[in-house]
């Protein structure tokens, strides 16, 4: 028995690491895994309903008049839309790929990078969808206003606060 199991009283090969959980290894990978896909649906339905927003925009009528910087910011938010939903398409490819040959570890190890990079692509689609309706609706000074304290917000709920 090793000197973390007898200091938490874990014989069975879990770890408790002080949460209070009794779990074996592949428990916690299973655990880990579960969570993961469950952060990426969250992250897909919200990331679905933007891209769908920004695809339906050339269909209307007054797409036409948008200038120059409007149409680069539409076309750069498609592109981050579309890269985010493929890449919440990684993990679940990975493990269908690598299923059944023990590798868990390794899958909660690249899952848990993919999420961070599609939360760092939401994050600028969010902040980005919303500076293209108010640049179109009020102008530059309020949407570059918007975008940056949007961005700063969003900066200390996700790198500051946790």
């Amino acid at each position: 028995m090793d000197a973390k199991s007898l200091h938490t009283g874990n014989t069975n090969g879990g770890q408790d690491a002080g949460t209070g959980r009794n779990e074996t290894r592949n428990e916690q990978r299973d655990r880990n895994w579960n969570d993961l896909l469950q952060e990426l649906r969250v992250m897909q339905t919200g990331t679905q309903i933007i891209a769908g927003f920004l695809l339906t925009l050339p269909f209307q009528q007054k797409f036409s008049e948008l200038d120059a910087l409007a149409v680069v910011l539409y076309l750069v938010l498609v592109i981050l839309a579309a890269v985010a939903t493929c890449l919440m398409l990684v993990p679940v490819a990975m493990h269908r790929q690598l299923f059944g040959l023990q590798v868990k570890n390794r899958l909660v190890d690249a899952g848990h990078h993919v999420v961070g990079i599609v939360l760092a692509l939401v994050g600028l689609l969010v902040v980005g969808t919303t500076t293209l309706i108010f640049y179109v609706v009020l102008g530059a000074l309020e949407a570059a206003t918007v975008a940056s304290l949007l961005g700063l917000a969003l900066i200390a709920a996700l790198m500051i606060y946790p």
